[in-house]
């Protein structure tokens, strides 16, 4: 019996979690709508604005940003086409292997990161605060 009540809790914690997650998407979704973005959108850019490679230059390779964002590889292609075409993201090729490619923030991207970061934060801060 005590075992069944300890699984149940871990289910109703594991559930909670995913409400947290669904209810703080929602809201960075609405108040992003305003600057243009989507949540999406915006964790692409702050990934890339927290980047330095070992020359300086910031830039990831699209998998690296795919391991930090949690998009599948299709989706997040689609995605970084669309940031790009808004002039947000540059694509290059990485010069270390060919068949990778490297995406970095334009300045417009880094301005429009700059704008949106405390509204992001503020969300968060909000929505994960301890009740």
């Amino acid at each position: 019996m005590a075992a069944k009540q300890a699984e149940q809790a871990l289910v109703e914690q594991w559930r909670d979690i995913l409400a947290l997650h669904a209810r703080t998407q929602c809201e960075l979704d609405r108040v992003l709508h305003d600057h243009g973005l989507c949540a999406s959108d915006f964790e692409v850019l702050d990934v890339l604005a927290g980047c330095r490679t070992p020359k300086g230059t910031p830039a990831y390779r699209v998998q690296e940003i795919s391991e930090r964002v949690h998009l599948s590889q299709s989706a997040l292609s689609r995605l970084i086409a669309r940031l790009e075409k808004e002039g947000l993201v540059e694509r290059c090729m990485c010069p270390e292997d060919r068949r990778g490619v490297r995406v970095s923030l334009t300045a417009k991207g880094r301005a429009l990161h700059g704008e949106v970061l405390p509204v992001q934060r503020a969300v968060l801060a909000r929505m994960l605060a301890d009740d």
